[in-house]
């Protein structure tokens, strides 16, 4: 059983078979009492158009992959990834359902419980761990990252979490065990050090920018890049690019169905402006599913050199 596959295994047949069923539920999410720890007032939510969960109680979410390792993690058993996808395709059976999930849906869930109380320079040792882990240079991460403070409304319960800006205040939260955002949901638009270039690179979330920015040095990403922080957010950026005199786009979407969607209606605005060239990278990181995946694979190696 691969990731994608994983992923797109119904999160109630899954919660069923651990004998968890929905106290509420409408067209489009179920609440249910946490599977992870015990309690009395469920806090514990299934979206059921994106395949994703989100409990309150831990301000957790994400995949089914995310939940099966604190799941595994909670019952104190190996939970790295590889641990959880044996879980998965053990617990998995020939009837089990594959929800068509949407592909505009495809990131985190925009938590409105969720508000930042303060953002300061990066100083917790467990995010620096973290960073380390996803080999980001840390001066680079303390140039474009925070680390923020953030309240879980509904639980009263604060939490830290790198913090990644969007152009209208809002931020992407990221930490260990966390991957979230509070709204205003939003791209990020990030000026390169020439102010007159002709070049823009579009990448899916802050850490592929990171993770490119580390690899192949600031010289290399010589244009202005948007980080769209959901694919959901592709639109948002087209008004950064229309008119705006550049002549090469760069696309860094991951390699994965939806990755390639983003690819092609990425390209079939671009083919409404004139004289701009697109360039998808994803040659550049295969058969890894995105930047950071590749950067920390290729982390032991020399710098690739890179032709344009």
């Amino acid at each position: 059983m691969n990731i994608d596959h994983a992923k797109a295994i119904s999160m109630p047949e899954i919660l069923a078979r651990l004998d968890r069923h929905p106290r509420r539920i409408s067209s489009d999410k179920a609440l249910y009492l946490s599977p992870l720890r015990k309690e009395k007032t469920p806090s514990f939510w299934v979206y059921l158009k994106t395949n994703r969960w989100y409990d309150y109680g831990e301000a957790a979410g994400g995949d089914l992959i995310d939940f099966v390792r604190l799941y595994l993690k909670a019952n104190k058993e190996d939970y790295t990834t590889p641990d959880a996808l044996r879980w998965i395709k053990n617990m998995a059976t020939n009837d089990i359902i594959i929800r068509p999930i949407q592909f505009l849906d495809k990131h985190e869930i925009t938590d409105p419980q969720l508000v930042v109380k303060s953002a300061k320079p990066i100083e917790h040792l467990a995010l620096i761990r973290y960073l380390g882990q996803r080999k980001i240079d840390l001066n680079l991460a303390k140039e474009r990252l925070q680390e923020v403070q953030v309240e879980n409304k509904s639980t009263g319960k604060f939490f830290f979490a790198l913090g990644f800006k969007n152009e209208d205040g809002g931020y992407e939260l990221r930490n260990p065990f966390f991957k979230g955002s509070t709204k205003p949901k939003t791209i990020t638009f990030v000026r390169g050090a020439n102010p007159l270039s002709q070049r823009i690179h579009v990448f899916e979330g802050f850490m592929d920018y990171l993770s490119a920015v580390s690899r192949l040095g600031k010289d290399y990403l010589d244009g202005d890049s948007i980080i769209l922080n959901s694919i959901s957010c592709l639109s948002k950026a087209f008004p950064y690019i229309r008119n705006y005199g550049y002549r090469v786009a760069y696309s860094w979407m991951d390699n994965d169905k939806s990755g390639t969607n983003a690819s092609r209606l990425l390209a079939e605005f671009l083919n409404t402006q004139q004289d701009i060239q697109h360039i998808r990278m994803n040659n550049l990181y295969a058969p890894h599913k995105d930047v950071n995946e590749w950067h920390v694979a290729m982390s032991s190696h020399t710098k690739p050199i890179i032709h344009r």
